[in-house]
């Protein structure tokens, strides 16, 4: 096996080259930054990179680290995180020019636990507008590194890019209806989209504040641990914040899944998806029972009623979050975006509360799938990444979708369940597959044993787009 790039190295071996002293994290800064200057006009992950920020950040890691004084595992290692996130004297856009000019005061409460934990922050990456479907007409598009028409996953699309492509060692994106998932699937790394409130979202732009997540995207199932358990933990600033203690999330990563119970509902894996992905799915659950675990059939009613109910949530929910900018500047946002605000503001109470009854189903159910499992195993998404255009992305607002299209990811929003997201196969076409592992509410030190797990009897994780 050749030797990986340092690129596309992990931030579990680029932390022992640091920790070891065998690499400064001034030296893998600057190549990284290096990267970024030489690639990102091709990919458009960055908002904003923060070149000066990033580099005296890793100068005063190595001051601490060549003085012994080393904080774990994510000192001196460069990420770089959504641009929804409030980074003190910084612009924090959300992708719309409603808040180009929008530089806040103080930094959101992942932001302080990352550079707390040592991270370098080398800048803010390209998201959706709003953090929904499409993008405003002023902000870059990012490009999947697998294939520059195909679509690069969603609201956390610069994430994904940037992750996949090794402009990063790892990430932040938010989940609302996907936008963790569907990237990580799109640009073939990791996603652990946490449980809800296990990660404060205090100075976190919103898009639907009962549905939103803040989570990881990495190249290992072990770095999403890390990365996960330097930004979890009880927030005064956000009351829907969990008091639960934050555990070691990767306590048990190398005790493997003897004993495990995995349950998989076929049909709703396979079922009416593509074909390559659902056989990677299958021979993924398949390597997981010959690793030991117990496969525990379950059956699930048909999510695609449940997640009709979304788009009535997120859209008002949208509305709610934007209350200071829209409708009084309707004009400053995009037309995808537009159109979802316009389309939230015309959602009744009714309307609102027979969508909540709807996901309060769907929520009962997968309580019961999981009484007598541990984890469950799906794709991540539908199909591999597909093509677009920017023309589409950039909107107007499509009339609607298939529900298919987030019904691997939306049920786990309503309920708030933690997921993991990790490839698990190369298509016909040469574009990334995804495995979507989902635990109970603050299970990820599981999900993370059995990704981990995963991955040692697998090679996906090692394939990277040749940038």
């Amino acid at each position: 096996m050749h030797e990986t790039l340092l690129h596309f190295k992990t931030i579990t071996e680029v932390a022992e080259l640091i920790k070891s002293k065998q690499l400064s994290p001034v030296e893998v800064t600057t190549k990284i930054l290096e990267r970024i200057d030489q690639l990102d006009r091709r990919f458009k992950s960055y908002a904003t990179v923060m070149a000066d920020h990033a580099l005296t950040a890793a100068q005063n890691a190595e001051a601490e680290i060549t003085s012994g004084a080393y904080r774990g595992p994510l000192h001196g290692i460069p990420v770089a995180v959504k641009d929804l996130c409030f980074t003190r004297g910084v612009r924090t856009m959300g992708g719309t020019k409603a808040l180009a000019e929008h530089v806040p005061h103080f930094d959101a409460t992942v932001i302080a636990k990352l550079e707390s934990a040592g991270a370098v922050l080398l800048g803010k990456l390209n998201l959706t507008e709003g953090a929904m479907g499409g993008y405003n007409p002023k902000f870059e598009i990012p490009i999947n590194p697998w294939n520059a028409e195909r679509w690069a996953g969603a609201s956390s699309s610069g994430s994904g890019v940037a992750t996949a492509a090794g402009l990063c060692f790892g990430s932040l994106g938010s989940d609302t209806g996907g936008s963790i998932r569907l990237p990580a699937a799109a640009c073939g790394t990791v996603g652990l989209k946490p449980t809800w409130g296990r990660v404060s979202r205090y100075g976190v732009l919103a898009l639907a504040e009962s549905l939103d997540h803040v989570g990881p995207l990495t190249r290992g199932v072990a770095d999403a641990g890390i990365m996960l358990e330097a930004i979890s933990g009880l927030d005064p600033n956000d009351p829907t914040s969990l008091p639960a203690p934050v555990p070691n999330m990767l306590e048990g990563v190398n005790t493997g899944v003897k004993g495990v119970r995995i349950g998989f509902d076929e049909g709703y894996a396979t079922k009416d998806i593509d074909t390559e992905l659902a056989q990677a799915v299958l021979a993924g659950v398949k390597v997981l029972e010959e690793l030991g675990a117990e496969i525990v059939t379950v059956q699930l009613p048909n999510m695609d009623e449940y997640v009709t109910a979304w788009p009535t949530l997120c859209s008002a929910e949208a509305v709610a979050a934007h209350e200071e900018t829209y409708p009084s500047q309707r004009d400053d946002y995009g037309p995808w975006f537009q159109g979802w605000l316009d389309r939230g503001a015309e959602v009744t109470g009714a309307a609102y509360a027979k969508a909540n009854n709807l996901r309060a189903a769907c929520v009962g159910h997968l309580r019961r799938a999981f009484e007598r499992i541990d984890v469950l195993a799906c794709p991540s998404m539908s199909g591999p990444p597909h093509p677009v255009t920017p023309a589409e992305l950039y909107g107007p607002m499509p009339e609607s979708r298939a529900p298919k299209f987030q019904r691997f990811t939306v049920p786990f929003d309503y309920n708030g369940a933690p997921t993991l997201s990790v490839p698990c196969g190369i298509n016909s076409e040469g574009l990334p597959l995804s495995l979507q592992f989902v635990g109970k509410h603050l299970s990820e030190p599981l999900l993370c044993q059995v990704g981990h797990a995963y991955e040692g009897a697998t090679e996906w994780h090692q394939m990277h787009p040749d940038v």
